[in-house]
């Protein structure tokens, strides 16, 4: 049973020609989107790489990167066939080319179904990156001169000035390492001795951020030292006053900068499929249409245009039948070729 059957007069199979012509350049402009969009994802993942623990997010971008270019060279394809279609003298000549042709096509278009949904599932993954990754970048804050860590500090101040943000989740993440290192402090003073002494690991904790935390628009001068100390400063009441540092975690700041972007890539790399699957289902139309056409002397002649020449349940089987025979003929030619190679030659 013939699937989505369709009679076509010659002037539909024009209409039909030129609309896939058209609908084939605008799937090839959503592809270019996909693609830019996928590498703006890609180029802004890696410039924060070092608040990135996880070298596998930047599989989402890539696999849209390959999307984008695979609907961009599918379309330019489609665009040829289907200005030549109407040709009764060249159609046989992509008539050969065609079953591959949407054998490919469905692969792509699947790919792009693959990256909708790596972008979809991609927040879970890059908020458990991003919570590891300024984790550590805070904790090597202090690193300056060691190799492979001397730009972590320069890192976070401009991620922090940047999106007005201030630790991991909290200003607070700061109170919990030391985050000074111990070139800069006075080891011959009391109060760094006593410090030091009273954390079991030994470390300079204090309740104070850094400099990048502070929040330019404040009124008063930045209070990143002894924030929680209020009779350290003057007329200063930490439990009342409004803090004039950064109250926003980094990674929720970040979090929320990268949810817009994949939103926006969410909703082009969907346009793309929805395209990509039209352009698929009128090249096929138009396919079947036009070989009616050949052979007849008239080709005006009306036709008749399908999806599938059978259901989808006899198609699926003939297909896995052609699969099973086409892997059987391949096993009994290598099978012929061994035995004969295994003949001895006459002497």
């Amino acid at each position: 049973m013939v699937l989505m059957k369709v009679k076509f007069s010659y002037q539909k199979r024009v209409k039909l020609a030129q609309t896939l012509w058209l609908m084939s350049w605008v799937a090839a402009f959503a592809g270019c989107l996909t693609l830019g969009m996928g590498i703006f994802l890609k180029v802004q993942l890696w410039m924060h790489n070092e608040v990135l623990d996880n070298s596998h997010i930047h599989t989402v971008p890539n696999t849209v990167i390959v999307a984008g270019l695979a609907t961009i060279l599918m379309n330019l394809y489609v665009r040829k066939i289907s200005q030549d279609s109407l040709d009764v003298a060249r159609f046989p000549q992509w008539k050969v080319v065609m079953v591959p042709f949407f054998f490919i096509s469905f692969l792509f278009t699947f790919l792009v179904l693959v990256a909708l949904f790596l972008t979809c599932a991609m927040k879970g993954s890059l908020e458990d990156s991003l919570k590891m990754g300024l984790k550590n970048g805070i904790r090597f804050y202090k690193d300056t001169d060691t190799p492979g860590r001397c730009y972590q500090k320069r890192t976070i101040d401009k991620l922090q000035m940047e999106f007005q943000c201030c630790g991991n989740s909290h200003y607070k993440d700061w109170f919990e390492v030391q985050w000074i290192s111990n070139r800069y402090l006075d080891f011959s003073s009391k109060e760094v001795k006593d410090r030091i002494k009273s954390n079991v690991d030994g470390r300079y904790l204090m309740d104070s951020v850094p400099f990048s935390c502070c929040n330019p628009s404040s009124p008063r001068p930045c209070i990143q030292t002894q924030i929680t100390n209020s009779s350290a400063h003057y007329s200063y009441n930490y439990q009342t006053n409004e803090l004039n540092i950064w109250i926003r975690g980094c990674r929720e700041a970040l979090m929320n900068y990268y949810t817009g972007i994949m939103a926006t890539n969410v909703v082009g790399i969907a346009l793309s499929f929805i395209l990509q699957v039209s352009v698929l289902v009128s090249l096929r139309y138009l396919q079947t249409a036009m070989e009616g056409v050949v052979g007849q002397e008239n080709v005006e002649c009306e036709t008749e245009g399908y999806l599938l020449e059978r259901g989808l349940k006899d198609t699926f089987k003939c297909t896995v039948e052609r699969t099973k025979t086409l892997f059987k003929s391949n096993q009994v030619e290598t099978t012929g070729s061994t035995e004969e190679s295994s003949v001895p030659a006459a002497s």
